[in-house]
């Protein structure tokens, strides 16, 4: 780890603290003393406004600097979200497409397997794998997969499957979860995504997404994952009809699993991008709100390092979900990690989200350089492949690809395209 010296952060956060409320000045001296912030003291920092929020961030900052040094770090990767095609009807998905749908589309695995071998020609290490729950497949499709991708890129990290895919493909294989992650790793599997959380608690759940997996079932899955030897993320949606004390009981909970397993590799807030999002045109949800405010996500970022990072020390900033500003900007609110160059990000890019879907690396080392912050490239698992601390560097192949959508091909060209169309009758 670079180590990050004392700077004005600290100085700035002790004059704030002879200004704002005492409970709220006693909690971050607390915590900076190396206490553990309880549901209820989380609680009153998401409360935080104004001054006190400014120290919130501050100490949030300070924080970081001692777990994770001067060190920002990215991963170079793909997602390859292979069908649009699913099942469920979450509130805050407008990727899901019912199976008879005109953009509805299957990547082939041939598709799959061209997608994956262009992916480490490029230098990428990972390739993120994640889609719809197709009623046309079984378990067998997602080991295969596993498969293919191996056989196309033997040392590529393949990250794949949330909670929700694994609990589906193990009941498709009518097999137990264990057994499922089992054959899933020995066909080459490496670590899962820890995303279709979004808010771990069952009475949230039952509004934004009805038939999705349940908070007992994802936390079966993952703590099952984790004793396996399969790492995982950690995720958490927010800026729909949660409140601040469903963050800090997420989080908490969270801590509780890393505590027990050690499995989680980093945790990733995630606000709710709204624009294409069903739920955002309910009338009959109460509470809804379209999305994050900045507030609310400079908040999520400074509790997460607070609450988690003596436990999970990688705390994301999602430059598709933010924007390449405030994400850069969340590397002062305790984030140390900017995610990755996605290359074919289709998630946020159906919800409305306007920042792209690809980001290459050198422009990712440009926004941490700005921030005063040393690059680098890590792996899946957070070990570091190359550090960045001097300018002088070789330029990529990916710093090279002039029309990532021409190379890469988009999420809007992909579901206008025939040419993998999914045919549902031959699946019936």
């Amino acid at each position: 780890m670079v180590p990050d010296q004392p700077s004005s952060c600290g100085e700035g956060l002790d004059r704030l603290l002879g200004r704002i409320e005492p409970d709220v000045a006693r909690l971050l001296d607390e915590l900076l003393e190396g206490r553990e912030l309880t549901v209820e003291g989380g609680l009153r920092l998401a409360q935080t406004l104004g001054p006190e929020l400014r120290a919130l961030v501050l100490a949030a900052d300070e924080m970081r600097r001692r777990q994770t040094g001067k060190v920002v770090t990215y991963v170079v990767n793909r997602n390859i979200n292979f069908t649009n095609v699913c099942i469920k009807r979450c509130g805050f998905c407008a990727f899901s497409r019912g199976l008879r749908e005109e953009d509805a589309y299957l990547l082939p695995f041939e598709e799959i397997a061209r997608r994956t071998q262009e992916t480490w020609d490029l230098g990428a290490t990972e390739v993120c794998v994640q889609a719809g729950l197709s009623p046309g497949l079984d378990g067998r499709y997602y080991i295969e997969l596993c498969r293919i991708i191996r056989e196309a890129a033997p040392r590529i990290h393949i990250h794949a499957f949330s909670p929700e895919e694994i609990l589906y493909g193990s009941r498709q294989s009518g097999v137990p979860v264990s057994q499922f992650l089992l054959a899933l790793k020995e066909a080459g599997l490496d670590t899962l995504p820890g995303t279709s959380a979004e808010i771990l608690d069952d009475d949230i759940r039952s509004v934004i997404s009805p038939d999705r997996i349940s908070t007992r079932q994802w936390i079966e899955v993952v703590t099952t994952a984790h004793a396996l030897g399969l790492p995982t993320s950690a995720t958490m949606m927010y800026g729909h009809i949660e409140q601040p004390i469903h963050w800090i009981r997420h989080m908490a909970l969270l801590r509780d699993i890393q505590n027990a397993t050690g499995g989680f590799t980093e945790f990733v807030p995630l606000s709710l991008v709204h624009h294409a999002a069903p739920i955002s045109r309910r009338r009959s949800v109460q509470g809804i709100r379209l999305g994050a405010t900045r507030d609310e996500v400079m908040k999520v970022h400074a509790l997460a390092r607070l609450m988690l990072g003596a436990t999970v020390k990688n705390i994301q900033s999602s430059w598709v979900k933010e924007g390449p500003g405030l994400a850069q900007h969340l590397l002062t609110a305790g984030a140390n990690d900017l995610g990755g160059t996605l290359m074919n990000e289709s998630i946020s890019a159906s919800a409305g989200a306007p920042h792209g879907e690809f980001m290459s690396p050198a422009a990712l080392r440009r926004l941490i350089r700005e921030k005063g912050r040393v690059p680098a490239q890590r792996s899946t698992t957070y070990q570091l492949l190359r550090l960045y601390d001097d300018l002088s560097e070789e330029e990529g192949l990916l710093d090279r690809i002039g029309d990532p959508d021409a190379r890469f091909g988009s999420y809007r060209t992909l579901t206008a395209s025939h040419a993998f169309r999914y045919r549902w009758q031959e699946r019936a």
